[in-house]
């Protein structure tokens, strides 16, 4: 007698969360196939092979490692067997405008002595903030990242915990009420914008990405971010999965209203008993679902919808190494709040920009040419749903940021650039499908977090999943491998099916 088939599931699109996604379902019994359009794996972790110089696209800094520990033990395997993360002290440095600095450790009296040296009237705010922090961590993220909210019953459960919290003020709005020198408060305010939210305008529980950097550290995967996705990579087809690269999926079949599998561009049909999106929510809906199918998630809602800003990223490769440039540096410009202004509700794309530099050489030389260095200089702009034309405006900018570098961390780079790439927002869109070329999806604020984000299970089409960014809880590599841990509770057992 023939064993009886596992029930298939098709997951769209291979990045982190796509990935933790199809190692989970497959560990509880399912048959995965996977497809991504892109030549390689990773989604926004793409890694760039370029002149001899590696360049991880996206994702820099791991926070929360056991998320991905937890995938290998699924496999009944250890991480630390296949990939070597190194834990990174300072995190980080700040150079302000006038060129004044400021260091983020993870020990706590090297931060009350980083915070005394620029404002001392500020270490009794400092402490408050980190207690808000820590509070915000252990409710928003250890107690709510992996609640499914399906339904409003989930969301009224959590609220006397977010207003305890004040989850109605600001992340930058609780800052300012800890802290009266102006650059420490875009010191501690500015984290939101590694998961796409504007410090003014997203919920103050965002402050808990501080707490997370604390308490589990912030790592740097020794061979880039692709080694991870690599690792990832592996463990999906070690547990029999198969991934199917350079396929593009063109709808998501329905039956009765149901997903029932995938159609591809090609014409070709993969059926499935469920079907995961790890691709873009708003696209998801938007591009991939008939409108006759969605109550919930409209044209009109995904277009009204706001989202976070798009990115500007050059890759660029040097002859020579920069010693002084530390892994992980952020350039602010000369103005804060206006700029934030000007990217999130403008849309427009403004003279002066901040800059986050990352210099994965200063940690892992082997990502460039001996004695080169890799770098890239990330700098939020608006989103598509402005008025920059990116054919015109990309080199220029470009241009701009290299001048900037110049001024400030690496005098006479122009002369020493040897490999260049860079990346917008109309490439997000094509590359990557991103709703308005968003680099993180819908923006994380409070009326578009948890309930009211796009539902981990699909509000409007049964036996679809949603992972990633886009999803609950939200964006960030913690926030993605949460999503996709989310689906042990939402996705029934295998077992379940009767085929």
């Amino acid at each position: 007698m023939r064993a009886p088939r596992k029930p298939n599931a098709v997951v769209i699109g291979a990045g982190f969360g796509g990935l933790a996604a199809a190692i989970r379902l497959a560990a509880r019994g399912y048959q995965v196939t996977m497809v991504d359009r892109l030549d390689k794996a990773g989604g926004r972790a793409y890694v760039y092979e370029q002149d001899g110089f590696r360049f991880d696209a996206g994702p820099t800094i791991i926070t929360v490692p056991h998320l991905l520990e937890e995938l290998w033990a699924l496999c009944g395997k250890r991480m630390d067997d296949h990939v070597q993360l190194k834990s990174l002290d300072p995190f980080y440095r700040i150079r302000f405008d006038d060129g004044e600095t400021f260091t983020y450790y993870s020990d706590p009296a090297a931060m009350r002595a980083e915070v005394a040296r620029l404002a001392p009237q500020d270490l009794p705010g400092l402490e408050r903030f980190m207690q808000h922090a820590d509070a915000a961590c252990r409710t928003g993220f250890e107690g709510l990242s992996t609640t499914p909210f399906t339904r409003v019953s989930d969301m009224l459960r959590a609220l006397p915990g977010l207003a305890r919290l004040g989850a109605w003020n600001s992340v930058a709005g609780k800052v300012a009420s800890c802290f009266s020198d102006e650059r420490l408060r875009s010191v501690f305010s500015f984290h939101p914008l590694l998961v796409g939210g504007n410090p003014f305008n997203v919920t103050a529980i965002y402050t808990l990405i501080n707490a997370l950097e604390r308490r589990w550290g912030v790592h740097f995967a020794m061979g880039g971010t692709g080694a991870l996705v690599q690792g990832l990579v592996d463990l999906v087809e070690g547990q029999g999965s198969t991934l199917r690269l350079q396929t593009e999926v063109k709808r998501i079949l329905l039956d009765e209203g149901r997903a029932c599998g995938v159609e591809l561009a090609d014409g070709e049909m993969l059926p499935a008993d469920v079907v995961v999106s790890n691709a873009d929510a708003a696209w998801t809906y938007r591009m991939m679902l008939p409108e006759h199918a969605r109550q919930h998630w409209t044209n009109r809602r995904v277009e009204r919808a706001n989202h976070s800003m798009g990115l500007f990223v050059w890759y660029f490769g040097t002859k020579k190494r920069f010693n002084d440039v530390g892994h992980h540096t952020m350039v602010l410009g000369p103005r804060y709040q206006p700029l934030l202004t000007d990217i999130f509700k403008r849309k427009v794309l403004a003279k002066d920009f901040s800059l986050y530099l990352h210099r994965p050489t200063a940690t892992d030389p082997s990502l460039a040419p001996e004695g080169c260095d890799t770098f890239y200089a990330l700098s939020p702009v608006p989103h598509l749903g402005g008025n920059v034309d990116w054919a015109v405006e990309a080199e220029p900018y470009r241009q701009r940021i290299q001048r900037r570098l110049e001024d400030t961390l690496l005098p006479g780079l122009g002369a020493e650039v040897v490999t260049s790439h860079y990346i917008h927002p109309g490439d997000f869109r094509n590359r990557y499908l991103s709703w308005q070329g968003a680099g993180f999806g819908m923006e994380p604020s409070m009326l578009q977090s948890a309930w009211f984000r796009p539902h981990n299970v699909s509000e409007d089409v049964p036996g679809l999943y949603l992972v990633g960014a886009g999803t609950h809880p939200g964006a960030g590599v913690p926030g993605v491998l949460c999503s996709a841990k989310i689906l042990d509770e939402v996705v029934p057992h295998a077992h379940t099916f009767i085929l």
